[in-house]
């Protein structure tokens, strides 16, 4: 059906971008090679804005209706026709599980020697590797998503995501602003942050040299989109999940039993022998065998249990939270089922106590990065300090010269807190800890730990609530997939509506509580801290993922086994 459009509105929309183009050209001076993809890239942009203003919308329907032919022709991974095998399943959650680690080691071309990572304290969450075509990470795809279901959630964006046709749309438009993100997050980090090298600059010149490395940037990134819907598709579990828990669980390795020395600049910055090993066991070791009894009475204790890099603590809390969440894993309320015609077939609905999953947690990480990343590039990019009110404003957040973590401001409140020694060493002994938290006071700390606690807690609830309305997992979504599979709950009427009365006493509290315990465990996690520099949401992410991703393997061999049991779980 042809989508009915006023092309009058091409006409504003035109004029807009031309002003932009003036603007930027009188603004920046750029040369022709660097002025012509940003010309092409913003032409790409405001045809989007055009294809969904021009949209002569019915009543109840959304503007985004009117990129109905571009989500339709998105290019996208083909979904398997029929069912696809455990084995081949497998096959391609492990071999793109291979090519990531590959990816992870492939270094940007032309990359110089002296570059700042954004990113850098949020790693292990967004799956990237710094300098590599991993370097954004599943970064733009979750700030996609968020902003998605931000604008869902306020009803800025009129869909409603219990129609077919409206999800379809959501989900096709998601793709696209992955895109868009792509490039929002590789831009600015180009411009100041990931300099090319000299030999570089010198070959094709400053401006091509950037353009390079960001042709990079997006390629990495979309490669990881497209790896994420192979495994999604063709594979077991989501590969956004399997990325984070790979780099986690490599951190986690290396940070146990690295016996590497940790080199002389990394020992000055903590006030050790450059010969003392990375890894908490080995490092214990070499206190235990180089330190005598007075030594370690002295400090050597503090130094092996609390002090870091890696010390014991740390590997103790990464063993707690794994037991922790697998324990909560195990936590459920079940709702007996029997089949509707076949007597005897009884089963059971699992409402997790972690029913949300970590999402949640992902998400409201994603978000606290992208703060991170703005209110850095508001405060040392060259043009983007110049803006009125924002721009260098200590208000917003401060950075010291060549710093990725915020010193002050309202960033510095919402940043992380990465260790004992980032709150309680420093609350125990101001005067020999105090340099950890820079010049800040004492009061600043308690509010510090105050909004970051109350951030992760209440963000993940919000997210929470919204995952589960966008994914099919709520009461009214249950109710259908139950009642299409023939069961109902004994002792009720086998009608929707009834199941959705019955769900509704379970799953809106259940979420609401998932998102306080998640966001509660993974700030925890990070006060404490974990082995690897990792988070430690970080954590708490793999241990959920690899539970899952093990349960999901046993539903996929019990789907073989049982092929008439493809329909309950959604396969064919």
């Amino acid at each position: 059906m042809a989508i009915e459009r006023d092309r009058t509105r091409a006409i504003p929309v035109l004029i807009f971008y031309l002003l932009t183009l003036a603007g930027i050209w009188y603004r920046y001076e750029p040369t022709w090679i660097t002025f012509l993809p940003t010309a092409i890239l913003l032409a790409g942009g405001f045809y989007l804005i055009y294809m969904g203003v021009s949209y002569k919308k019915k009543e109840g329907e959304s503007y985004l209706y009117g990129l109905k032919p571009i989500v339709d022709k998105w290019p996208a991974v083909k979904r398997p026709e029929g069912h696809v095998k455990f084995r081949t399943k497998m096959l391609w959650t492990l071999g793109i599980l291979i090519f990531y680690f590959f990816l992870t080691n492939v270094t940007i071309y032309g990359l110089g020697p002296t570059t700042l990572d954004l990113f850098s304290e949020f790693r292990a969450i967004l799956a990237g590797h710094s300098g590599s075509l991993m370097h954004l990470g599943i970064g733009p795809i979750v700030t996609g998503s968020i902003i998605m279901q931000l604008f869902t959630g306020a009803k800025i964006i009129n869909l409603d995501l219990t129609k077919s046709e409206d999800k379809a749309i959501y989900q096709g438009v998601q793709k696209i602003l992955v895109l868009v993100m792509i490039f929002v997050e590789a831009i600015p980090q180009t411009f100041g942050y990931l300099t090319p090298s000299d030999k570089l600059v010198d070959m094709v010149g400053d401006g091509p040299a950037k353009m390079i490395i960001i042709a990079q940037l997006v390629y990495g990134s979309y490669l990881v989109f497209l790896m994420d819907e192979v495994v999604s598709k063709w594979g077991i579990g989501s590969g956004i999940s399997m990325f984070i828990a790979a780099g986690v669980s490599q951190s986690i390795v290396t940070g146990s039993i690295n016996w590497i020395p940790m080199g002389a600049e990394t020992a000055s910055k903590y006030n050790l022998p450059a010969s003392v090993p990375s890894g908490t066991i080995p490092k214990t070791i070499y206190f235990l065998t180089h330190y005598r009894t007075p030594e370690l009475a002295g400090g050597g204790f503090e130094r092996i249990f609390l002090s870091p890099p890696n010390p014991i603590v740390a590997l103790l809390s990464t063993t707690l939270i794994f037991f922790v969440v697998a324990y909560a894993e195990s936590m459920r309320v079940e709702l007996p089922l029997s089949h509707a015609r076949v007597r005897g077939a009884r089963g059971r609905y699992p409402i997790r106590l972690i029913y949300s999953s970590n999402i949640p947690v992902i998400l409201m990480s994603a978000l606290l990065a992208n703060v991170n990343m703005f209110t850095l590039l508001l405060w040392s990019n060259p043009t983007l300090q110049n803006i009125p009110g924002i721009g260098h404003s200590k208000i917003l957040g401060w950075y010291e010269p060549g710093a990725t973590k915020p010193s002050g401001g309202l960033a510095w409140y919402m940043m992380r807190l990465n260790g004992l020694q980032s709150w309680l060493l420093p609350m125990l002994n101001w005067e020999r800890y105090g340099v950890y938290v820079g010049d800040h006071q004492y009061w600043e700390l308690i509010l510090h730990i105050v909004v970051y606690l109350s951030l992760m807690i209440f963000g993940s609830i919000l997210f929470a609530i919204f995952w589960i309305e966008t994914t099919d997992m709520g009461p009214e979504a249950v109710a259908r997939q139950i009642q299409s599979s023939g069961m109902i709950i004994p002792g009720f009427r086998r009608d929707p509506r009834v199941l959705k009365r019955v769900l509704e006493r379970y799953i809106p509290q259940v979420t609401i509580i998932s998102g306080a315990f998640v966001g509660l465990l993974a700030a925890t996690a990070d006060m404490i801290g974990t082995v690897g520099n990792t988070s430690g949401t970080g954590v708490l992410l793999t241990v959920g993922i690899l539970i899952r991703l093990y349960e999901e393997i046993g539903k996929e061999q019990m789907m073989e086994m049982h092929p008439v049991l493809r329909g309950f779980f959604g396969g064919k």
